[in-house]
């Protein structure tokens, strides 16, 4: 071939790159991988379109895939810092921490001025609870990139997961920066609540993130109530049976073109930084949550007919949403809970939502299983099984918090690295005192947890 028809060839890659590149942000994957796979067929050793294809099979949970791409990327061109960086999310997601951390190393040898590079490294620390050294990671990505919002809103979780609680709620309104993060409300001329007496005037308190989250944050409403007496929550449907409960909610929405006027707004998850929350002064009235009574009562009378006589019923919760970016860490799949099982005069009650419950079908342990998950329409349902069973055993979902708020007793299987909430090296927590926590040893490691978990069961 001419010099002429090497320069259209690599014109012709070099725009198919830029096409691709393009699709894969604005989320046309088949378009990417389409225009990624030409370019591969015509050049099978262009290292940057076998990098570019590997994240396009991540985007499209094709972990397998993406991994070996990876690699073969890096075969080509092992000197590359963006493949190493890159490929440490595939590695965490599998569980090979320490070939992720190597990756990440390499990645901070290679490009020391990366900001990126420095971010990703922590992310593995993190997952290893080499905490001290993952925040050093992250204030050199910092000081390299002032904005790199990923990296503050990390820092945050490691500060909140040591105790570091007032350094750790300045980080976390960085949440609102990081990428892809939804707009807080639509656009408005009035300002954040900075915490101070608004006698006169309307709050708008937002429920801001995951359900769990909310649970979580919305027992600082009636605290927000002292100092502002007007107060409309807007926060999602499925969530007003919880929310209302507090004490000084005037009104609540659950779509924005029915909002009334406000005068000031804040998150719920602002509130702890404004209240200046630390391990020591959480607000913990428990319970702030509490089941209806008529649901209550259906529920007991459903399973009092469900349940052998003289059975202990333990509410059973194990996946979270598939869509979280923690849920390969934080579920678990009910075939390894098969120890729980032997235990004498247990009977287990499912209120497992979602893709989760399809394993239900492959359960065949000696305790019974009885799936209410099925017949679960909302949340006020749950609250009322959760009145009627003697504890419930879930991971780290928005049913552990219910449970936690309305004082249930509650035991949680936790990952080696815990989210932030949780904290480190305690059994119990300061957000939930009916609350007992079950840890992994070691990452992946679930039988350790759930030891220690049929000694509660058993106490």
């Amino acid at each position: 071939m001419t010099d002429d028809g090497l320069k259209t060839v690599k014109k012709t890659v070099d725009q198919w790159r830029a096409e691709a590149d393009a699709h894969e942000k604005a989320g046309r994957l088949d378009e990417a991988e389409a225009l990624l796979a030409k370019i591969i067929a015509a050049k099978p050793n262009y290292h940057p379109a076998i990098q570019q294809a590997a994240v396009v099979s991540w985007k499209r949970k094709r972990p397998l895939e993406a991994l070996a791409r990876f690699e073969r990327a890096m075969q080509l061109a092992p000197d590359e810092a963006l493949y190493h960086r890159n490929v440490c999310e595939v590695l965490r997601a599998q569980g090979r921490l320490d070939d992720a951390l190597a990756h990440g190393l390499r990645a901070v040898e290679l490009a020391p001025n990366d900001s990126g590079s420095h971010y990703n490294l922590s992310v593995i620390r993190y997952d290893r609870l080499e905490i001290a050294d993952g925040i050093a990671s992250l204030q050199r990505a910092l000081e390299l990139d002032p904005k790199h919002a990923s990296a503050h809103f990390e820092l945050a979780e490691a500060f909140l997961l040591t105790g570091r609680f007032r350094e750790g709620w300045e980080e976390y309104e960085w949440r609102f920066a990081l990428p892809n993060a939804p707009p807080l409300l639509p656009p408005n001329d009035k300002p954040l609540w900075d915490g101070k007496p608004m006698p006169s005037g309307t709050l708008m308190l937002i429920g801001d993130q995951g359900f769990g989250d909310t649970i979580q944050f919305c027992r600082y409403i009636p605290l927000v109530a002292e100092r502002c007496p007007n107060i409309i929550v807007a926060c999602s449907s499925e969530m007003r049976p919880i929310v209302i409960q507090q004490k000084g909610i005037g009104q609540y929405y659950d779509r924005w073109e029915n909002m009334p006027a406000f005068d000031a707004y804040c998150s719920l998850s602002g509130l702890p930084r404004l209240f200046d929350t630390n391990p020591a002064n959480i607000p913990a009235a428990i319970p702030y949550v509490k089941a209806d009574a008529a649901k209550s009562e259906h529920w007991r009378q459903r399973l009092d007919a469900l349940t052998p006589p003289g059975y202990r019923r333990i509410a059973l919760a194990w996946a979270g949403r598939p869509t979280h970016g923690n849920d390969f860490n934080r579920s678990i799949a009910l075939n390894k809970l098969s120890a729980l099982t032997a235990l004498p005069k247990i009977a287990f009650v499912s209120v497992q939502k979602g893709e989760g419950q399809n394993q239900i079908g492959s359960y065949f342990g000696a305790a019974p299983l009885i799936n209410l998950g099925v017949e679960i329409e909302d949340f006020t349902d749950t609250m009322g099984i959760l009145a009627n069973v003697d504890r419930l055993v879930t991971v780290d979902t928005g049913v552990a918090h219910l449970a936690g708020a309305m004082g249930r007793p509650v035991s949680i299987l936790l990952p080696f690295a815990p989210d932030w909430r949780w904290m480190l090296d305690r059994s119990d927590t300061p957000w939930y005192p009916t609350v007992t926590l079950h840890r992994q040893d070691r990452p992946g490691h679930w039988p350790s947890a759930i030891t220690k978990l049929i000694d509660t069961l058993q106490g």
